[in-house]
């Protein structure tokens, strides 16, 4: 936390557009969430996320995993930069990497990560086109502490979504990410708020 401030700060680490980073940011500079973003770590260089980071006025650094000889040393970097920004809270936004053990040991219990599905169901790169194959009726986000694995961490919130008749891919999604940009930001501010407690594998929340 900042000294001074009673901020969390956030480090978000993103391989893509940066939707879910943007939203968080305007979630935050709209005073819903008491936390601010002190950096963004990209691994790839085209990303857009970088002109949203330009344009908020966000400090950004890339970090190519092809610049180092294997990947701990990727990670090493990656590790070296959270604690050089002296995170708070790790939140990965679109980030194409699963999280080295270094970095997950180093901020266990301080990394987000968001799907879009409810997991335990569907994990993994395509969770919105595994859900409609496997026809589900009710989709939706979670948002959820990262752990070693894949998309296994414990949860911390959810939001459902319908799937409607005659829903793709991309209208399922579409309506996905509109819930992504309301569960990530209130995930975020029960952190800043102090309001999780990881018990095992259940998040509990405090109520005022």
């Amino acid at each position: 936390m900042s000294e001074g401030s009673g901020l969390t700060d956030i480090v978000v680490l993103a391989s893509g557009s940066g939707t879910n980073f943007e939203a968080i940011a305007r979630a935050i500079d709209g005073g819903e969430v008491p936390a601010r973003i002190v950096g963004l770590i990209t691994d790839n260089p085209k990303a857009f996320a970088l002109e949203r980071a330009k344009r908020l006025g966000i400090p950004s650094r890339v970090i190519r995993a092809s610049d180092y000889d294997d990947r701990p040393s990727y990670d090493a970097a990656v590790l070296d930069a959270l604690q050089e920004a002296k995170a708070d809270l790790v939140v990965l936004a679109g980030y194409m990497k699963l999280v080295g053990p270094a970095i997950v040991e180093a901020f266990r219990g301080r990394i987000m990560n968001i799907h879009p599905a409810l997991l335990p169901s569907f994990p993994g790169e395509h969770g919105v086109r595994d859900a409609l194959r496997h026809g589900v009726k009710v989709s939706g986000v979670t948002v959820h502490f990262v752990d070693e694995g894949l998309d296994s961490g414990p949860i911390i919130v959810q939001e459902a979504v319908k799937v409607e008749e005659g829903d793709d891919e991309n209208t399922l999604h579409e309506r996905i990410h509109q819930a992504e940009y309301r569960a990530y930001p209130l995930a975020i501010r029960l952190f800043a708020e102090g309001k999780l407690e990881v018990e095992g594998r259940v998040v509990r929340i405090s109520v005022d």
